[in-house]
């Protein structure tokens, strides 16, 4: 018999054999499974490094407590998620600003619910649209015709178009990294692939008219800095050449919904397969410039990553580095979800989870339940659409009663390999992909 799994409300994971096994530690120890994988555990535990490091801890018996676990200055649980519209199983990983990850088991949809897409802000939150038709966008710069558009004009003016498109945080994998980067320590969970219905920004730009001198983009929206409520949270932008592309979207709906304030409404850039940051949420003004964008989030080390690799925790040359464009590729497991256990007889394990790899398509995704000796090719579905994630399947067979991880690694179009560990280091940790893997036990009942 063959069982099959999925993850609860409450982020246990139910199981065919009746038993429900929840995805934390032992409440005697104060510390989570987040805790423990984010590094201080893993050191503590004499673990040398990456993928050699077992996930055994989540299927412990309660109140078992190991020599990692009773070290001190373990990091606090992350506090619930508190916000209208979301799931409260949402990982909160800062409070000012707001931002918050989905758990991997929380992706198991094909089209990520809005209340399981996970929430970046840069800066404070702006008052809500009190007259959503009557937002203003600007398009100026280096175009033949200045265009000043309410949102109502928008939807007018241009034909509307639904995608299913992957938006991904920059610091996507953040926390992978040895030493830790600076910023939000986030693990997968800041990806979501949801239906955004808006106009193409290249049909707007060809409406402008963008001159020869134009060669990059400057976005802006409402959010200020937190520091100093004159200055823009963040303003990126990209290459004319990526800004044309004509899967970007300038949208106004989530999911057949009105878009949610949380999420940039009324209006927001979608700008798929690249940092999320250049999809500016609250859009206001796209400036079309002669040069490269120096908008707040540019230049530095913002969003860049290494050209020559670097020694870890080394000092900065910021001369070495480049913009982080092309998100890397990426597969997670959706189900079963981390610590799972199954009953005595089961053999068969199916397998649910996406991948996705920025410009790129994926070409294969690969499964393996004994470390990486051995590996079996799963079922990767086509995407929807360019920029879609790519939904895959796998069975994979245990032999016994025990203990086990499940681990997975992607292949985009160009061959390139999800690595075993977070490589190519950077201060700000971008561009961390390690393989996913997942423990699972099969134990007596």
């Amino acid at each position: 018999m063959v069982a099959r799994t999925g993850p609860s409300i409450d982020g246990a994971a139910e199981v065919s054999s009746g038993e429900t096994y929840t995805n934390r530690f032992s409440p005697q120890t104060g510390v989570d499974r987040r805790a423990f994988l984010g590094g201080t555990g893993l050191a503590a535990a004499g673990v040398l490094v990456g993928s050699s490091a077992p996930l055994v801890l989540d299927l412990l018996p309660g109140g078992f407590v190991t020599s990692a676990q009773a070290q001190p200055a373990t990091p606090p649980a992350p506090p619930p998620m508190n916000y209208p519209g979301k799931h409260d199983k949402l990982v909160v990983l800062g409070e000012r600003p707001l931002v918050a990850e989905t758990p991997e088991h929380l992706l198991d949809d094909d089209t990520t619910p809005t209340d399981r897409f996970f929430v970046r802000n840069n800066g404070v939150i702006p008052e809500a649209a009190r007259d959503a038709d009557n937002w203003k966008i600007v398009i100026d710069g280096e175009v033949t015709q200045k265009l000043e558009l309410t949102l109502a004009e928008l939807k007018s003016r241009f034909q509307p178009v639904t995608r299913r498109l992957v938006l991904e945080c920059g610091g996507n994998g953040r926390s992978f990294f040895t030493p830790q980067a600076r910023g939000n320590q986030w693990t997968n969970g800041g990806i979501g692939c949801a239906e955004w219905t808006g106009v193409r920004l290249i049909d707007v730009l060809n409406a402008a008219g963008v001159k020869s001198t134009g060669v990059f983009t400057g976005h802006y929206g409402v959010d200020r800095s937190l520091a100093d409520p004159t200055k823009d949270a963040i303003s990126r932008g990209v290459p004319i050449k990526k800004a044309l592309d004509p899967n970007n979207l300038i949208a106004f709906a989530m999911n057949g919904q009105p878009l949610p304030h949380i999420h940039g409404g009324p209006v927001r850039l979608i700008v798929p397969g690249w940092p999320g940051s250049v999809s500016s949420k609250w859009l206001t003004r796209i400036w079309v410039r002669d040069k490269v964008h120096d908008g707040a989030g540019m230049g530095g080390t913002s969003y860049r990553v290494t050209i020559k690799p670097m020694v870890p925790g080394d000092k900065v040359d910021e001369k070495n580095f480049q913009d982080l464009e092309s998100m890397p590729v990426r597969s997670i497991i959706t189900s079963p979800a981390h610590g799972t256990s199954f009953g005595k007889d089961v053999r068969d394990i199916n397998l649910r989870g996406a991948a996705w790899a920025g410009d790129f398509t994926v070409q294969r995704v690969d499964v393996s339940t004994d470390y990486g000796a051995t590996w079996r090719a799963a079922n990767v579905q086509a995407p929807k659409n360019p920029y879609d994630w790519q939904r895959w399947t796998a069975t994979v067979r245990v032999p016994s009663e025990g203990y086990y991880e499940i681990w997975t690694r992607a292949t985009d179009s160009r061959g390139i390999m999800q690595p075993h560990v977070a490589g190519n280091w950077n201060p700000q940790g971008y561009g961390g992909n390690p393989m996913h893997r997942v423990a699972i036990r099969i134990a007596r009942s």
